[in-house]
């Protein structure tokens, strides 16, 4: 990695060429996953509005154990990116083995829950749904469960990859992964018509090549952080616990935040079929908006904490600026891509004239609304995170979804009648709360208080 790792003095640890090829490939990443994602609702919109709701929902529980996955390894990545800052690669090599090993067997463990809780999800977290929608959500729950394993250990080497600075690696296994995936839909779908379960096996599949893939490159000892080639695991406690320490409240938080979707949800599915699909659609064309953002938040995580380990608060200050500056910029630019494409996107899912126009009016609402918050209530938290300020991340992500996201979708969707869009509305006044008190949070500078290692 091309960085000037000169801790305690004037010279930058990351350079405009080192962000560079950090940042391009995460947002190349992010892209890809999104433009699969959407081609996958457009696959499954050819086999009607049910098939779209239905995966929807199966999809909003997968993106529960994701969110899960993806906090834990983010606390690996930021326990290992402030002992590379350290200038300690030893400890840092010892948190990634860690943390490869402990997220593979949790997510064994939360497979076999899924798996012996299907009535409960299908029957009682859904809902009151129509049969031909519970039909192709129990299809496709039934198949994907069995990815969750491959994409926490995806998400975990791609987390280790990138506090090397080295992104363009999962970006490249994303690639294959999606390749596989899409090549799978369209011909399980339009080949052999299997409908639903032609978009959760390629899934599947995919993931499973993801996690081999994964696996065999961090078997490189050659590389700074690595996996031991042995199937014994032996816990250090010590490092689990630092990865813990982060990963368990950032996994709250992420995991209350799509609980709170999810119970969203089931009164979107009060709403009927057309809200349903409309929200689903929406969801879609929402990660594309924000898809900058999020890639961004990757690299914030991968920075910060490398300077918070070296010990540089002032460059910490100087990066969360840059950042920032660099994710409105894209933000902007993808938003007003997304508006302007928003007939022919409609269009391509052929949707019924009221989803349409239902779905028309989220996606400008949810577009201008996150030109302008979203950076500050998502990215910025991701400084706090990697400082070792995490508590205070949850309390106030979780507090905010339970009053504005979930008390204020019924009053607003339900109480005034509103539908759908209210529950939007809801998911903004979250954004804001968020967003003024993490300004206010980090402009205090409690964060520099903290510590991980």
């Amino acid at each position: 990695m091309n960085t000037k790792e000169k801790t305690r003095t004037g010279d930058y640890l990351f350079d405009n060429h080192t962000l560079f090829i950090l940042i391009a490939p995460l947002i190349a990443e992010q892209l890809l996953a999104t433009i699969v994602g959407l081609a996958d609702s457009i696959m499954v919109a050819s086999v009607g509005e049910a098939a779209v709701s239905g995966v929807s929902l199966v999809d909003s529980i997968m993106l529960l154990l994701i969110n899960i996955f993806t906090a834990l390894a983010t606390g690996g990545a930021v326990v290992a990116g402030q002992y590379l800052g350290r200038h300690d690669p030893k400890k840092a090599c010892e948190a990634s083995n860690q943390l490869v090993w402990f997220v593979t067997l949790i997510s064994i463990v939360i497979m076999a829950l899924v798996y012996a809780g299907k009535y409960f999800i299908l029957h009682i977290v859904f809902g009151q749904i129509e049969p031909d929608v519970m039909a192709h959500a129990d299809t496709y729950l039934t198949i994907v469960a069995a990815s969750i394993p491959f994409i926490a250990l995806y998400n975990a080497g791609a987390a280790i990859f990138r506090s090397m600075g080295n992104s363009k690696i999962s970006m490249q296994v994303s690639i294959i992964m999606n390749i596989i995936n899409i090549g799978g839909n369209a011909l399980l779908i339009y080949v052999f018509h299997m409908g639903t379960a032609g978009v959760a096996i390629p899934t599947l599949v995919s993931r499973i090549v993801a996690a081999v893939l994964m696996v065999i490159l961090l078997c490189n000892q050659e590389l700074v952080l690595h996996m031991e080639k042995t199937f014994r695991y032996k816990p250090d406690w010590a490092l689990v616990r630092r990865i813990l320490y982060i990963g368990v409240p950032n996994g709250m938080e992420n995991s209350m935040f799509q609980l709170g979707k999810i119970i969203v949800l089931s009164l979107v599915s009060t709403f009927g079929t057309y809200a349903i699909a409309a929200n689903a659609v929406s969801n879609v064309v929402a990660s594309f908006q924000t898809l900058p953002g999020v890639a961004m938040s990757l690299a914030v995580t991968t920075v910060i904490s490398r300077c918070i380990g070296a010990g540089e608060y002032e460059q910490v200050e100087y990066y969360t600026r840059k950042l920032h500056k660099i994710t409105y910029l894209c933000m902007w630019v993808t938003i007003a891509i997304i508006l302007a494409a928003m007939p022919l996107i409609l269009w391509a899912y052929q949707l019924s004239d009221v989803t349409a126009q239902t779905a028309s009016r989220i996606m400008l609402l949810h577009g201008l609304c996150a030109a302008v918050i979203w950076p500050i209530a998502f990215t910025l938290p991701g400084t706090l995170r990697s400082a070792g300020d995490v508590r205070f991340s949850m309390i106030v992500s979780v507090t905010s979804m339970w009053i504005c996201r979930i008390v204020f979708s019924y009053l607003l969707g339900q109480g005034l009648q509103m539908g759908v869009f209210g529950v939007w509305v809801a998911m903004i006044l979250d954004w804001c709360v968020r967003a003024c008190c993490f300004m206010i949070r980090y402009k205090r500078g409690k964060w520099k208080t903290k510590q991980v290692i």
